[in-house]
């Protein structure tokens, strides 16, 4: 008996494991991609940094709890997936779909190895560019492969979400809401930044986000927001503080979310009323123009002009493809000509600050992408609240 074979016991799938109809839909899009770059095998990566454990759960249905690991896919026959030795009681790897499951003391090596015995001559690496442990990168670029950055690729065949995906997308959002909520119920000036976060995190532990959870902060003072984004502290908060707690999750079945909103308890001053009146347009657009047959790059020009009009920078990318990996390409941004599909998920999530760097104002929305416009999955409006609401505001 081999040690995958031996880990075989305790069934913990969750009711989010996809079916094999799901399983076959993915594998063929990935293989697809393959041939379209005419690959021998593609490698695809993942590791515990949070939201960067997804590819491998797409393709195997194993959670990283530590370390990280890799799923070999040849252009034809099985997949296998590949666990550091180290990590073979961290993580229950017979929750993994893959029958054929190796835990060697070097995966890198073990990998180059299998790939030669195969034959493999042109090899895709998802994860090259932010995610593969460079001891295993060492020893493929040492094998003889031509080995190929796919991460684009990659993404760009897992955009198109199915049906049993949007179900888990909108699991996730319903748990990231009542996180958000839970904090706007919980405010009263005194506590601190730290302990407000605890209250969603709360919230995310007790639904089974596991880690899978990625918050921060921005912090203004006198109704105004920061622009850097930060870690909570034990510093008190204060009426007059701008508030705003990002919040990304995913749920039981893995897939990320986006959403949060800033509180105000004494109201924005004039900057951020303008920079709030911005937001609320550029999220009005979305609705409109997030069709099913548009460029990535056409949304974001079109998304956003109320912030170019009124000269405000932009601190990041207004928006990305979301999914199992909380930043999938492409970006909604300039030089992006993928076609958006129907029921493709993004986060839009436009960080606009002033020339000064002064102020800024930040919203987070998760957008299932649809034949008439972005749908956006909070159901909930673009608002900032006082803290004394009870409810989310409804769109």
């Amino acid at each position: 008996m081999n040690t995958a074979e031996q880990l075989d016991g305790i069934d913990h799938v969750n009711r989010f494991r996809p079916s094999q109809t799901e399983i076959d839909r993915r594998y063929n899009n990935v293989r697809a991609a393959m041939a379209n770059h005419g690959l021998d095998a593609l490698v695809v990566s993942g590791s515990e940094y949070s939201g960067f454990e997804g590819a491998i759960r797409y393709l195997s249905g194993f959670l990283i709890l530590h370390r990280y690991a890799y799923v070999v896919i040849p252009l034809e026959g099985d997949p296998i997936a590949v666990f550091p030795k180290e990590a073979t009681w961290v993580g229950d790897h017979s929750t993994s779909f893959i029958a054929r499951r190796e835990l060697p003391l070097h995966c890198g090596e073990w990998m180059a190895d299998y790939l030669k015995s195969q034959g493999a001559g042109k090899v895709g690496l998802y994860g090259m560019e932010y995610i593969m442990n460079v001891r295993d990168y060492k020893a493929l670029a040492a094998g003889g492969f031509d080995l190929i950055d796919f991460d684009i690729p990659f993404d760009y065949a897992r955009a198109q979400k199915s049906d049993e995906e949007i179900a888990s997308v909108r699991h996730s959002m319903e748990i990231n809401k009542r996180g958000v909520l839970e904090v706007i119920k919980a405010y009263q000036p005194g506590k601190t930044e730290a302990e407000l976060m605890g209250v969603a995190e709360n919230v995310f532990s007790a639904a089974g986000c596991a880690r899978n959870t990625m918050d921060m902060v921005q912090i203004g003072p006198n109704g105004s927001l920061l622009p850097q984004m930060v870690f909570p502290t034990n510093r008190p908060l204060q009426d007059s503080d701008g508030i705003m707690y990002g919040l990304e999750i995913s749920g039981e079945g893995g897939h990320w979310v986006e959403y949060s909103r800033p509180m105000m308890p004494n109201g924005m001053d004039a900057i951020t009323r303008d920079m709030m009146d911005a937001q609320q347009e550029f999220h009005a657009l979305v609705r409109e123009n997030m069709k099913a047959g548009r460029t990535a790059a056409e949304v974001h020009k079109q998304c956003m002009t109320p912030f170019v009009e009124r000269g405000y920078r932009s601190g990041h990318v207004c928006g990305h493809s979301i999914g199992m990996t909380m930043i999938e390409m492409p970006r909604i941004g300039e030089g992006f000509d993928f076609v958006l599909p129907e029921n493709m998920v993004c986060s839009m999530h436009p960080h606009v600050m002033n020339e000064e760097r002064t102020h800024s104002l930040y919203f987070q929305e998760t957008y299932r992408v649809t034949a008439d416009g972005g749908e956006p999955l909070s159901g909930t409006a673009i608002e900032v609240y006082d803290g004394s609401e009870t409810e989310l505001k409804p769109l």
